[in-house]
């Protein structure tokens, strides 16, 4: 887990899906923060109480859309997308799984769901309960116009402590984020990533980051960890994926069954990080190219090595992923090589689009 979270010097990113929780282990602590609030009550304005009602408010209103999902591997968090029964979660909640259990986070018997169709590239997925009878749909906001110091809220399973709510800011915005690969995780990139100080633990993938109109703007995903502190997390950063790109995704997938558009660039190869004598990342070799794609047509074969995308170095695959993100289909990248014969190469690639699975 030693991929850098683009803007943090020294923190790794680490998932917070799913995981049985330990035995013993304490209820998360959450994060304050209290910034003026915006919320209308009977108490004056800007005044403790006001903020303690508004967060009343919102939690009551939106914990019922929350659940909990089960998988035999473990769990994690979802959100009610629709009356149908479809619910939003993170690719690595639901794993391998076609297969699991839902429980709401307000209570009640499981009630069993199957995958839809999953989107690891974003890690995104929709399952659908077969009995959608009293779910209660999110109401999910616009991601586009948030602010930092905004006051968000937090809710999922963390550590399977069902209906847990946590609170902090909106910390920042537009972060590029890789997530460390696992068996669960093929490791996905996540472009315009919300940063955020609501504590984040295992669990809560796949849950509401909310503000305090009671609005759904982004889906808790990682934490930071350190390296300094042996792994362990960061405390105060986190990351959610954008409600903009989580609704338009699960939209897709309700409608057509899969992801139809991306809107994500893509090179067109498969590939690796290859270490160089000196035991330190050197590059991205290609292991395979797409038929047709942009790498193909530029002439990029199978044992290059990708040391750069337009002159920004790309030692690890996980670099070469967050670079790409921030381009666009259809964009022109110049992809500086290291040919299998010790020849270097600078040519020009047309990125074509990531593709659904």
């Amino acid at each position: 887990m030693r991929e850098i979270a683009a803007g943090l010097a020294a923190a790794a990113v680490l998932l917070a899906g799913c995981g049985p929780p330990p035995a013993g282990t304490p209820t998360p602590a959450p994060t304050s923060a209290t910034p003026t609030p915006s919320a209308t009550t009977s108490s004056p304005a800007g005044s403790p109480q006001a903020l303690e009602a508004a967060y009343e408010k919102v939690i009551a209103e939106v914990l019922p859309s929350i659940v909990q999902i089960n998988t035999k591997a473990g769990l994690g968090s979802g959100i009610v997308f629709d009356a149908n029964g479809h619910i939003i979660t993170n690719a690595h909640v639901v794993g391998q799984a076609t297969q699991m259990n839902v429980t709401i986070a307000t209570g009640g018997a499981p009630r069993p769901a199957r995958l839809v169709k999953s989107f690891a590239a974003g890690d995104l997925a929709v399952i659908k309960v077969d009995n959608p009878d009293g779910l209660r749909p999110a109401r999910f906001g616009d991601s586009s116009k948030l602010r930092v110091g905004q006051i968000v809220l937090a809710m999922g399973n963390p550590l399977g402590l069902s209906g847990s709510v946590t609170d902090g800011i909106v910390s920042a915005l537009g972060r590029t984020v890789t997530e460390p690969q696992n068996p669960g995780s093929p490791g996905a990139t996540i472009a315009g990533a919300i940063q955020t100080s609501a504590a984040i633990n295992p669990g809560n993938s796949g849950g509401a980051l909310v503000d305090l109109t009671g609005h759904v703007i982004g889906i808790p995903t990682l934490a930071a960890t350190d390296p300094d502190l042996g792994g362990g997390a960061a405390p105060g950063i986190g990351f959610a994926i954008p409600s903009n790109t989580a609704t338009d995704i699960a939209r897709q997938i309700v409608k057509d069954g899969r992801v139809t558009n991306s809107h994500r660039a893509a090179l067109g190869i498969r590939g690796s990080t290859v270490i160089g004598s000196d035991g330190q990342p050197s590059g991205v070799g290609v292991a395979g190219v797409e038929r047709g794609g942009g790498a193909e047509k530029a002439g990029i074969r199978n044992g290059d090595v990708i040391v750069s995308i337009n002159g920004k170095e790309t030692p690890t695959m996980a670099a070469l992923a967050e670079t790409i993100t921030t381009l666009r289909p259809g964009d022109k990248a110049r992809v500086g090589l290291q040919r299998a014969d010790g020849q270097t190469a600078t040519v020009e690639v047309t990125l074509g689009q990531l593709q659904g699975e």
